[in-house]
Order: structure tokens, then C-alpha cells, then sequence
């Protein structure tokens, strides 16, 4: 189950198709209305051995099912736990724990700074399942016989199977981080050890898609169609998020030497109330990049966003304040001016927006940073 990079907190609204179930040490527990596809499957394919050890229970069976795919799913909410649990002490925001068809997923704001937190954070999952898989193996020797010991066996088997196959060394799996932090430990470069953990996922994809033909070998019996689809659906979700985790690490690396004051653009400063057309004919005449609104005291208030300029017809410009097509500077919107490479990156993912506010250390405005010119500087390095 990996870990992504992404206190107590007030929750905010959550992603589409997710519902949120609780919170764990502050940060969201989600739940992604394909699991209730998986509880569905899993409720089908149970159904025979429940009646097998239950004989009449009619329709009832397939609650057992449902039941056996909520015991497993919170031993995925405790492995994912494990994850923010570790990461929290590391001093990393937890944002939140995503449970979905392929099991979970821990969303940390930002990436590991060495080698050993980024092998802990990864192989704390795995560990814990396997430790619940052990515990459950225990009860399989003093469970009675019945629906509860097939509940045991169920939780014991899955567990063990999660935890070892997340050990398996690529991304975006739990190994793949514990690669890369071993690669990066060696080389002294993360690039360079998401690289190689990239690859690793990538040959895992590969092996997943050849298992159904390797398995109509070993056990002389056809694949069946839900076999092949369910390879294709791991295949494509490893060499997806592989690819991902590559991508990601090459744009960290060249964002490495762009600092925000290189890029900043001369900024106009007008009062909330001037008209808009007014604001835009003073920027030209400026040749400013970004205009700040303020207030009467002089207090930036504001960043006009470009596209609602463009989209107010010339003609209405002269009638409307500039504040209208203004965004508010609260919510990360600020940046100090200094500010670089992955702090940089951090700081546009953890509030989305084309325009920010570089200011100085004691607090004067410096000037605008656009979102475009930050990857211009990176596409050209």
C-alpha cells in the first residue's frame, strides 16, 4: 500500500467519489465507493464456502461476506496508519487515508529529506500487516470451527499475502520506497534511487501481466478472464504510478536551482476600488506582469488573476472595480521571496493557484510569481 507524498485539522471537503468514515490523529479517513465493488465481489465469491460450513443461511451469506471484507479493509486502515504514524513523527503533515479497491493509500504532504525516514515511512506498512498476519495465524490454532475461524484464516492469509507482496522492490509499492532509499543511501541522490525503485515497478507491471499464462503452466488449468483482467488492472496501476514517481523526481531535481526572486515579475500596486480598465492600462504603461490590490492603508489585499481579465468584456472594464477579478491572498498564497526548489514545489501543490505574492523577509511586497514562468525555468533546465 503506498504512501504518497502530499495536526489536527478542520476536514475539508473530500476528493469525488470518496466518502469520509472518521478522522485518525487528525487527518481523514476515506473511503472510495470502488470498495464497495470489492465488498460486493468478495460477498459473491465467499458465498459457496460460507454455505459450505453454514448450511441455510440463505441470503445471510453474502452478509458474511461483506462483514470478512470490512475486517480485512481495517487491517488496511492499520497499515496505512502505520504510515502516518510514522511520518507524523517525522514531523510530516498527514492529509489523509484513502481505502480503495487496491487497498489504501496515506497522503503525506512532502518527501522525505533522507534516506531513513523515507525507508521508514515505507516499510513500517508492510511490517504491520505481516504482524497481523502472525497474530491471525495464532488464532487459526485456537478459533473453533466455523464462520469465525474462516473469518481468522481469511485475515491471517490476506495479511500475510499484503505485507510480503508490498514488500515486492518497486513503485509505488512500500518496496519500491524501501529501494530507493537504499539506492539513495549508496548514491546520495533521491533522482537517482526513484530512478532505479521507477524501473523496479515498471518490471513488476510486466511480471504481473505474464502471472495468468505463468499460472495456466504451473497449474495446468486455463487462466479465466477475471484472472486476466484483474492482471491488467494491477499491471496498469503499477507501471502507472512507477512512471509517475519518475516524472515526479526528475521535475524535484531540475527545481532544484529556481529560486522564486529570479523569477519574479514587476508588479503594479492599485486601490481595490479602481476601475478594472483603468488598473490594465496602468500595468501596460508599466509594463507590469502582475497587479496587487490594496487597501486604503496600503496593505496588499489582493492578486488579479489574468484569465477573469480576459474574460471581462472590454466594454463592462471601465464599471467594474479591479477587486472583482481579484484573489484573495489568504491560503498559501504568500510566498517569501527566497523561497526555492522543493520548498517551491511544495508550497504550489499545497495551494493551487497561477499567480502568488513574493515578499520579503520583513514583510514588504517584492513582486508576483507566476505558475507558468516556475515551469518555463523547469522545462528549460
Amino acid at each position: 500500500m503506498p504512501a504518497e507524498p502530499a495536526e489536527n485539522r478542520t476536514p475539508s471537503a473530500t476528493p469525488p467519489g470518496t466518502f469520509r468514515i472518521g478522522t485518525i490523529a487528525g487527518s481523514d479517513v476515506l473511503i472510495s465507493s470502488s470498495w464497495f465493488l470489492v465488498a460486493g465481489l468478495i460477498a459473491v465469491l465467499m458465498a459457496p464456502r460460507v454455505e459450505q460450513i453454514s448450511p441455510g443461511l440463505g441470503a445471510w451469506k453474502y452478509l458474511v461476506g461483506v462483514v470478512f471484507a470490512v475486517v480485512l479493509y481495517l487491517a488496511v486502515l492499520l497499515h496505512e496508519a502505520s504510515h502516518a504514524a510514522v511520518a507524523t513523527r517525522y514531523g510530516f503533515r498527514v492529509h489523509s487515508i484513502t481505502l480503495h479497491f487496491l487497498g489504501g493509500v496515506t497522503a503525506i504532504e512532502g518527501e522525505s529529506r533522507n534516506p531513513r525516514q523515507e525507508f521508514w515511512i515505507a516499510v513500517v506498512g508492510p511490517i504491520t500487516s505481516i504482524g497481523i498476519g502472525l497474530v491471525g495465524v495464532a488464532l487459526w490454532f485456537v478459533t473453533p470451527e466455523g464462520l469465525l475461524l474462516l473469518t481468522v484464516q481469511g485475515m491471517a492469509g490476506a495479511n500475510l499475502i499484503i505485507g510480503v507482496l508490498n514488500l515486492v522492490p518497486g513503485l509505488p509499492l512500500d518496496g519500491g520506497r524501501v529501494l530507493k532509499a537504499a539506492v539513495w543511501g549508496l548514491t546520495g541522490s533521491a533522482v537517482t534511487g526513484t530512478t532505479a525503485a521507477g524501473w523496479g515497478g515498471r518490471l513488476a507491471a510486466v511480471a504481473v501481466l505474464g502471472w495468468p499464462l505463468l499460472a495456466e503452466e504451473i497449474f495446468d488449468q486455463p487462466a479465466s478472464l477475471v484472472d486476466a483482467l484483474i492482471a491488467v488492472v494491477i499491471a496498469v496501476f503499477l507501471w502507472t504510478g512507477a512512471t509517475q514517481a519518475m516524472t515526479g523526481a526528475r521535475i524535484r531535481d531540475r527545481l532544484t536551482g529556481v529560486v522564486a526572486r529570479d523569477l519574479a515579475r514587476r508588479t503594479l500596486t492599485v486601490p481595490a476600488d479602481l476601475p478594472l480598465a483603468e488598473a490594465v492600462r496602468r500595468a501596460q504603461a508599466s509594463e507590469s506582469g502582475g497587479i496587487v490590490t490594496t487597501s486604503p492603508t496600503g496593505a496588499p489585499l489582493g492578486l488579479v488573476d489574468e484569465a477573469a481579465v480576459l474574460a471581462t468584456p472590454e466594454e463592462r472594464r471601465p464599471w467594474v472595480p479591479v477587486s472583482s477579478v481579484a484573489r484573495s491572498l489568504d491560503g498559501g498564497l504568500r510566498l517569501p521571496v527566497d523561497i526555492t526548489g522543493r520548498e517551491l514545489l511544495e508550497a504550489i501543490q499545497r495551494s493551487p493557484a497561477g499567480q502568488y505574492l513574493l515578499v520579503e523577509a520583513d514583510g514588504g511586497l517584492y513582486g508576483v510569481l507566476a505558475t507558468a514562468d516556475v515551469e518555463r525555468a523547469v522545462t528549460r533546465r
